[in-house]
């Protein structure tokens, strides 16, 4: 029998659960509502999460730019991902929600830009 615990991010209450794992029979103790219940069960299989960070961008009026991941991608993919992010210099212009990386570490998720940036000059 394995027990974790996880506080709930999916609304303001915070719950702090209590996922158990008899056997591949999971139960969630602590949530106060039926999404904390999947949220725990989902953190316990394969927990995801958004992706924010900036890359370097050559020509701009600022000199990074900040980025987003259009979902949730895997958590043990984050650190591949931002090596990958990290490695990039974009060229300005860029406009906002224009892809910078597709399929990104054969996620299927997209990297995409969070505001535009204009030519420098």
């Amino acid at each position: 029998m394995v027990k974790k615990e996880y506080i709930c991010i999916v609304c303001p209450n915070s719950c702090r659960l209590e996922v158990t794992d008899d056997h591949g029979r999971l139960t969630v103790e602590g949530a106060g509502c039926k999404l904390g219940v999947a949220h725990g069960e989902k953190e316990y299989k394969s927990p995801e999460r958004m992706l924010t960070t900036t890359v370097n961008i050559e020509g701009g009026t600022h000199r990074r730019l900040p980025v987003i991941s259009d979902r949730e991608l895997p958590r043990d993919k984050m650190e591949d991902c931002l090596k990958v992010l990290y490695s990039r210099t974009l060229k300005a212009p860029v406009a906002c929600g224009q892809v910078i990386e597709q399929n990104i570490c054969g996620t299927g998720v997209d990297i995409v830009a969070s505001r535009s940036m204009k030519e420098r000059g």
